[in-house]
């Protein structure tokens, strides 16, 4: 990892009264944890005065949760698929990675990467604690990150949306499952309603 890209932290020296009436917007902990690619359309603001020195997020970036109650929930991990709008920050509770070039960890790769097993199972390993699991970011950095050619990764990203789309996107999902089961009712309906004639 260290490598690949620099780690970076989250927002610093924030106040509750920062998170009522801010204007920039910023990443929850929960847009990180429970999405592949970072919602940059969320409204979770926050304030952010012109001198302070905060890492805004860029395209390219894979986010992960730094804390969480269990092993199997910590360093969940978020990609950045398109530029932001404007100024976004980071939850505190949360870390970036930002590769030194996208074109060496594709971005739409990057968000099915790091949640597979093979990087979740090294991601869990860099975590500590007893009643709060946190990532260890000297053992992180030192993580192997399996890279095919640029070309690949956009070939198995492009896949794995398809069946992500399959799964989770009603809109696609839904129609496609329907059809399939219509053509498999259709096969077995002419298979078992075929009848040899009589002699």
């Amino acid at each position: 990892m260290s490598d690949l890209g620099t780690l970076y932290g989250g927002l610093t020296g924030k106040s509750k009264a920062d998170f009522t009436g801010g204007s920039a917007p910023f990443i929850t902990y929960m847009n990180v944890f429970s999405n592949l690619a970072t919602d940059l359309d969320a409204d979770a603001l926050v304030e952010v005065g012109p001198n302070e020195r905060q890492t805004a997020v860029a395209y390219g970036d894979v986010l992960f949760t730094a804390s969480s109650e269990s092993r199997e929930e910590v360093g969940m991990a978020s990609a950045v698929v398109r530029e932001p709008s404007r100024p976004t920050y980071l939850n505190s509770f949360c870390f970036g990675f930002r590769p030194n070039s996208t074109a060496d960890l594709d971005p739409e790769f990057a968000k099915h990467l790091f949640r597979a097993p093979v990087m979740r199972d090294q991601i869990v390993k860099t975590a500590n604690g007893v009643t709060r699991i946190n990532i260890s970011k000297a053992p992180f950095g030192k993580m192997a990150v399996p890279l095919p050619d640029v070309e690949e990764q956009k070939h198995i990203a492009a896949v794995l949306d398809q069946f992500d789309a399959l799964v989770n996107d009603l809109s696609s999902g839904l129609p496609a499952e329907i059809a399939a089961r219509r053509q498999q009712y259709a096969h077995y309906r002419d298979t078992l309603l075929s009848f040899k004639e009589a002699a």
